[in-house]
Parts: C-alpha cells; structure tokens; sequence
C-alpha cells in the first residue's frame, strides 16, 4: 500500500502480459485525479513518438476523495490523442472510480500492445490478460453483455470498459464504454485501446475502505449528503438534467442548428428537456458514489419484422448527445434522437464529435464539395436514416471520405474543402453558441472542452466585459476547476465544494498537509497541465476558429470580431505563461 504521502500506481505491459505496483509522487503537490494523471503521463510519455505508438501511456487515474464523500465519483483518463497528437485528458463516471478505490489503485498505467485482442482484469487478487478475440468486430452493447458472463465476480464492485468497431478500427474521436452509460469520450481514448488489441479492462473493486474514527467524518458526510440531496442546489441535474439547455439556449440564440448554420428554431419543443422527460424518460439512475441521479435513461421502442413485434432498448441521454444527434443533424422528433444516439454508441463513437462531423458532411453534401460518391448514404438535415447508414460507415472507415472524417472534421475539410463551415474548436464542438468567451475557451482550452472553464456563463452574463477581465475568469475558473477535478469530483458538483469544503474533507479523511496547501497545490497542478501540453507539441497559434462562429448571431447581437480576436491573443498569451 502507498502512504498517505504517495500514490499506489498498477503499471501494466501489455506486450509482457504483467504488472507492477509502484510509489509514485507526493499528493500534497499532485493532489491527484488531473494532477496525477498529468505527471504520470510526463514521467512515461516517449517524447516525439507519435501518439499510437504503443510505448505511450494510457492512464487512469482517481483522486483522495474518490468514495468518501458524494459525487466524488469520476476517474480522469490521459493519454497522446490520436486526434491531435498532444496530451489528453479525458473523465469518466459509472462505477470504475470506486472500483479503482476499493481495488487499491490509485492509477493504472497501461503500456505497450497485447499480441491478440485482450481484456486487461485487475483487482485486489487479480492480475491477468485475457485472450478475448471472439470480441473483435462486436458493438459496445454486445461486448459489455459478454464481458458480464465471461467475469462474474465482484458484480456492484466491478467496472467494465469497453471499446466497438470505431475504437478498433481506429477513428480519432472513438470513445471507451464505461458500464454502459458513462464514457471516455473525447479526443480518442477508444482509438488508444484499438491500437493496443485492447478490448476492455475490467476493475474489479473487491475490497472495502474504513471510515476514519471519530464523529467529524461522518457529520461532514451528511451535511454534504443533504446538501447535494436537499430541493435546491442539485435540482436541475436530478430533474430534467442538463437537457433542460436545449429550450434555454434555443430562446437566446445559442443553440447550434443544421451545423449552426442558424442558432435558433421553433422545433424546439420536440427536443426540449421536457419532451424528452414526457415521451422518452424510463428511469434515472446514477454514478456510483453519487445520490443525485442525473443519468436520464431514455426508453426506445424500435420495430422490427412484419409483425407488430418491438425491440425495447434503454439510452441515456443529456443536453450534449441531444445536441449533436439532435439539433446540430436538424431532428426534431425526441424518438429518432434517441435511436441516433443509441447507434453512434453502439459503434463506439463519442457522440459529439460524431454528430458535428457528420453536420458539416450534411453542408458539404448540400454545397457540392463532396458528393454521394464520398458520403454514401444521403445525407439531408432531418433525415434519421441517412444519418443512421453514415454512422456505421464512420465507425468502418468505410472509404476515403470517411477514413478522412475520422480523423477530425477539419483533415476532412481541408482535404474536400469546407473549412468556413466546419464547427471545430480545438476539436468538434460543444452545443454553446453563446458568444466570444466560449469559442476562445474551447478553441484554447486544455482539452478543447467546454467544461474547462465557464466561458460560456461569461457570454451570457450582459455587456461584454473587458478582455483582461475576461481572461482572468477563464483563468481562475479554469484553476478551480482543476482542483475539483483532482480530487477527482464530478463537475456538477462544484457549488456543493468551493475550496474551504474540500479543505475541510481532506482534513478529516486524514490529509491535513494537502487541505493546508490547496490554492497553491492547484495552481501547480494547473501550470503543469499546460507543461505537459505543450511540451507535447500544442502551439496555440495554429488552432482555428472557422468562419462560422464569425457568422453567430445571438441575442446579444453579431459576434463581435475585433473582440473575438482580443480575448484570443490575451488568453494565448496567458496560458503560454502558465506553461513556462
């Protein structure tokens, strides 16, 4: 076991077939969660080797308070993107953070390629790669089933990630299944685990933790516990949940339609929050560790046959997977959402970068720069079956066009033209049509995500404000965050932990040396990210922001251009500090 000082890291070799535990670094500084998983991957990282090579890390990571208080409930994922070549991080819920705790790990390292398609287990008395190859070629769905009959043990303690076709074939935003409703989803990490013939890993959490002596831990538990559980601060994400953006953002003009080609429709109301919780919603359930619930489960009834049989499936669904599936595809019937995004995870593929790619294939189409030569399938905004046919060749890499598309929405419109239409910030976009804050903090944030900072709070909150006041909110917003997301929390968690409540838990639980040192820790961890960054080969120069978002107009009026290019240049300029 690690010390409190320290980290218990599993080092695994997929090509020797064996693993290792090793002590790794003093939490008091890396804290954990982001900031372990950031100096993990620049002590392992092979520098100049490109992100596929199977030297490079790919790491799991959690953080102190990983199951001992609610919604400390996600594991952060790092690696070289197949996407972009440069570091990634990527987080993740479901049940795998308190599989990682209960299994004793701290992080996992996984290097080097396995000979036959393989599924890496591991737990407290477990430590072996199986030969899974009857595996290779099947859907998410499918491979989560089997994996379920082939390791029965450890069930409510056990963690299964899994990867589909888009993973092993390749495609640069293929995403990892985490028991079935959550995801690694951004920048490639299924692409990651395709490479390695790694079809899953499988946790099993098969230990248990004691609670520390005394009455302060579990007073500050439950008063954490009323607090996330009480009518108020966690309400939206247990009631709507985050579907209800769609109406919000449609009813400001910003929310992106037909490839954001405008920002607002009156078809709202079939894809809207409460549509889908009046036609759609099954059941809601949640991460492990977290009381709040806000995985909505869509119900989708699918016919098949000539006679009146139904197939019953269950998908999850949020504001982003409605989004992209959604209104970015110009659907506007809750149903057909709901069987998009079911395949698209099927396949294996993060459902934004997918749905965003294939809008701008739609453009493309409708433009004449590519033709149903390239595309295949007829790609028309609003038509669920030439999107249902474009998915699985994406995922196949099926031709040209799409072994391009795979590789990122703009490698394909700067090979087939289109790059003023393409909407990517960094990566494919998230559905924030909200203004110049975020589209600079996406286009130059860490993991191109809108959840590294609040960029998109800041456009909607009236007058512009100054560009250095601007970037001082990214920037402390950003370091906030990143000292939330290295205990490793769940975002939405963040009103119920501002700093001095962390302190105060990590005090309890032990680490009175990390909850002194938080303000400083966390602004080392944040210029270490962007350390690893760029020493990976991020230059914040040759990032793109189209045309398109140029284009927006929302309820503030035009994109202001000249403001735009300000924030940009002054952002830049800050995080290229933070790095030195």
């Amino acid at each position: 076991m690690a010390s409190k000082g320290s980290f218990r890291v599993l080092v695994y070799d997929l090509e020797a077939g064996r693993g290792d535990y090793e002590t790794f670094g003093n939490r008091a500084e890396i804290l954990g969660g982001s900031g372990l998983a950031a100096a993990l991957f620049e002590a392992h990282r092979i520098p100049d080797a490109p992100a596929l090579d199977p030297r490079q890390p790919l790491i799991f990571a959690i953080g102190p308070l990983t199951g001992c208080f609610p919604l400390m409930s996600k594991a952060i994922c790092a690696f070289a993107s197949p996407y972009h070549g440069q570091y990634a991080e990527t987080h993740g819920g479901g049940r795998l953070a308190l599989a990682m705790r209960f299994a004793h790990i701290d992080a996992l390292v996984v290097r080097g390629r396995a000979a036959k398609p393989s599924c890496l287990v591991a737990g407290i008395r477990r430590l072996q790669l199986h030969d899974c190859h009857p595996l290779w070629g099947m859907d998410v769905f499918a491979t989560g089933k089997q994996l379920r009959r082939m390791f029965r043990f450890g069930e409510g303690h056990r963690s299964i990630l899994r990867i589909g076709p888009a993973g092993e074939n390749g495609v640069a935003y293929a995403s990892v299944n985490v028991d079935t409703y959550r995801h690694f989803g951004r920048l490639g990490a299924g692409a990651i685990m395709g490479s390695r013939n790694l079809k899953a890993i499988v946790i099993d959490g098969g230990s248990s933790l004691p609670t520390p002596p005394g009455r302060d831990y579990r007073k500050l538990y439950k008063k954490c516990y009323d607090e996330v559980t009480g009518p108020d601060l966690m309400r939206k994400y247990h009631d709507l949940g985050t579907a209800e953006n769609l109406a919000k953002l449609n009813a400001i003009s910003a929310l992106p339609w037909d490839n954001m080609k405008r920002t607002r429709d009156d078809a709202i109301d079939g894809v809207s929050g409460e549509r889908f919780a009046k036609d759609q919603l099954l059941r809601q359930t949640a991460c492990a560790g977290c009381p709040v619930g806000c995985i909505h489960v869509g119900l989708m009834r699918e016919r098949f046959g000539e006679q009146h049989e139904y197939l019953y499936r269950q998908v999850s669904y949020d504001y982003e997977p409605i989004f992209a599936a959604g209104t970015m595809l110009g659907l506007t019937d809750a149903a057909k959402v709901l069987t998009l995004i079911d395949e698209i995870e099927r396949q294996g593929l993060d459902v934004m970068s997918a749905g965003v790619a294939l809008g701008w294939a739609t453009e493309a189409l409708e433009r004449g720069d590519v033709g149903e030569a390239e595309t295949i399938a007829a790609l028309r905004f609003g038509d669920l079956e030439g999107y249902m046919q474009a998915v699985g060749h994406l995922a196949a890499r099926a031709n040209p066009f799409y072994r391009s598309l795979g590789q990122g929405t703009l490698v394909a419109a700067k090979e087939y033209g289109g790059e003023d239409y393409a909407c990517v910030l960094g990566q494919e976009m998230a559905g924030y049509a909200t203004g110049e804050a975020f589209f600079v903090s996406q286009a130059l944030g860490l993991r191109h995500s809108h959840l590294d900072s609040a960029g998109y709070t800041l456009d909607q909150q009236g007058d512009r404000v100054s560009v250095e006041d601007a970037v001082d909110f990214l920037i402390e917003d950003e370091r906030k965050r990143v000292l939330l997301t290295s205990m490793a929390a769940c975002l939405f968690a963040r009103s119920a932990y501002p700093e001095d409540r962390l302190a105060e838990a990590l005090a309890v639980m032990g680490y009175d040396d990390i909850a002194g040192n938080l303000g400083p820790a966390s602004r080392k961890v944040q210029a270490l990210r962007w350390r690893v960054r760029f020493a990976s080969g991020f230059e914040p120069d040759a990032v793109t922001i189209p045309k398109r978002f140029r284009e927006v107009r929302n309820a503030r009026g035009p994109i202001d251009t000249a403001y735009l290019g300000d924030l940009r240049q002054a952002y830049q300029q800050a995080i290229t500090g933070l790095a030195a």
